[in-house]
């Protein structure tokens, strides 16, 4: 089995123009990712801007991803889709092309409910033999899946190896993470509440602020896994404010691509009709970066 636990990034889709994706940025932007240590990357996802994205396009991201990666870390590809069907095809096309995992969310338009949400990732896991984790996001998928139906979902179905909880509630994090031992792990979802979720269980986070700062997510990480409290709660009072921007402001795809330009990675504009930081909110987070470099230094 592939390691799925510690920090993944959940990485942009660069672009050189609103039409053109930058494919040796995302590239370099996987590299770079590397040799800051992380476990492992996940792509295709709300920060990837997949639902921007074509078929094609989404297909390609894989292929490339795979090449770069070469089993070096942990890939996991976000294969949601409206439909039970088309989530099928991009899980399978992840599977064969050589991802290590899926991530998958149930509909974000139908708002289905819990015995769809259950057959839903049910088809989608079956359909393959790579791992699977699902996704509770009621923020995007307008759905708070219950925490039965996710302890129902891992018990059932081998593959469905974990959640990425993102419903910003801790206690769903703490009950899965015990209720579901042996049969589902826990991931963080919610950036400003990642320490919190790794005392409550969570082995895992999928980190949007990874992207601009990994080194300092990934101590986060050690040091709760070390024990070491003191370093971690300090490691996060330096990182929340960057969670707490990411996560109240709206453009958390923005604010990455533009973090990304200004470390000297790949960002570039998002696809409409998502547009650029305002002047206030680019002003902010070059304010938290100088910050975080502070620290980092």
């Amino acid at each position: 089995m592939v390691k799925i636990e510690g920090v993944f990034p959940v990485l942009v889709t660069p672009m050189i123009n609103e039409k053109e994706i930058d494919w040796e940025g995302f590239k370099k932007n996987i590299e770079h990712f590397i040799n800051e240590g992380v476990t492992g990357i996940a792509i295709n996802g709300s920060t990837g801007e997949f639902v921007s994205l074509s078929k094609e396009e989404r297909f390609k991201a894989v292929e490339v991803a795979v090449e770069q990666v070469k089993g070096r870390i942990t890939l996991i590809v976000g294969t949601a889709a409206e439909t039970t069907a088309d989530a099928i095809e991009y899980t399978q096309q992840a599977e064969k092309a050589g991802a290590d995992a899926a991530l998958v969310i149930n509909s974000y338009y139908a708002h289905p409910k819990e015995h769809e949400i259950y057959e839903h990732f049910k088809a989608v896991a079956e359909s393959v033999e790579l791992p699977v984790m699902i996704y509770n996001n009621p923020f995007t998928s307008g759905v708070n899946i219950s925490v039965d139906t996710i302890l129902k979902v891992g018990r059932d179905i081998e593959n469905i190896t974990h959640v990425k909880e993102s419903s910003g509630d801790i206690r769903n994090v703490r009950d899965i993470s015990r209720q579901g031992k042996g049969s589902i792990k826990t991931f963080c979802g919610a950036d400003d509440l990642v320490l919190e979720s790794f005392l409550a269980g969570a082995t895992g986070w999928i980190s949007v602020a990874g992207n601009i700062a990994p080194r300092l997510a990934i101590d986060l990480y050690d040091s709760v896994q070390k024990g070491d409290l003191e370093t971690a709660w300090e490691i996060y009072d330096h990182l929340l404010p960057l969670c707490n921007f990411i996560e109240g402001s709206g453009k958390y795809v923005q604010i990455v691509k533009r973090a990304m330009d200004l470390q000297g990675l790949a960002g570039g504009p998002s696809r409409r009709p998502r547009l650029g930081l305002t002047e206030e909110e680019d002003a902010k987070l070059i304010d938290l970066l100088k910050s975080i470099e502070t620290v980092k230094n």
